[in-house]
């Protein structure tokens, strides 16, 4: 039997993406999400237009979205009430929101090398996608500040382990474990995975404790190495 609700909010279980975005100074901005999809070369981001991140792709659209998994839930879960903005708004900071300037250091991740002018990428991250902003969406009811954002991914990095010894160019999905947030909870191999800051801040009711906590197999994170698919050839 099924009952109607009205969820809080509709997060079913997403993959969690950390955006690096550059500053106005040149800096990069690094928040994650969840609000994200992909269909070709085509990601959907879903966020609010208050944040840090959406001021700085509308004026500056290249982006890189880096996949985490399970290793990097405390790195998140840091940086999941910080924000970029000097000017914290009050809707934020009645939830515990406060500013941040340098993420990677709060996060404790390091920003991997990068071309001048580009936003850095995490060096933890297995995968790192890097696009350019197409189009920026108003979504949702008038006035509900929020936004879908168009990225073009224009090349795809992916370590080394994560890729079938047969296939060389392919992800293996067996060695490929997302982070997946649901009702703002942090899951892998479809556990809970650790306390979320997020789901305090926003008021959401408590689950049970992180006590059986899934170990997927981690690549050496000390000195990534990469390999690089054009965004034209699409991982299978």
């Amino acid at each position: 039997m099924k009952r109607e609700l009205t969820p809080k909010m509709h997060y079913y279980g997403t993959p969690v993406v950390l955006i690096s975005s550059l500053n106005p100074d040149g800096s990069t901005n690094l928040a994650p999400m969840s609000s994200v999809w992909w269909v070709g070369t085509t990601a959907m981001l879903g966020m609010s237009a208050n944040s840090q991140t959406v001021a700085n792709l509308t004026d500056r659209p290249e982006v890189v979205l880096n996949l985490v998994d399970g290793a990097l839930v405390e790195a998140v879960d840091r940086l999941a009430l910080l924000t970029g903005r000097v000017e914290v708004p009050q809707y934020k900071r009645v939830r515990g929101y406060r500013h941040a300037a340098d993420k990677f250091a709060a996060a404790g991740l390091t920003p991997a090398e990068h071309p001048a002018g580009a936003p850095a990428p995490v060096a933890e991250s297995l995968i790192q996608l890097h696009g350019r902003v197409r189009v920026i969406h108003e979504i949702d009811a008038e006035g509900s500040g929020l936004r879908a954002l168009e990225v073009s991914i224009r090349s795809t990095h992916v370590e080394e382990d994560l890729l079938r010894p047969d296939h060389p160019t392919h992800i293996d999905p067996l060695r490929w474990d997302p982070m997946i947030m649901k009702f703002t909870e942090y899951f892998t191999g479809g556990r809970l995975a650790h306390p979320s800051s997020l789901a305090d801040g926003w008021g959401m009711p408590p689950v049970g404790a992180p006590t059986d906590r899934a170990e997927p197999a981690q690549a050496d994170r000390t000195a990534p190495t990469m390999v690089t698919e054009e965004a034209h050839s699409p991982l299978r």
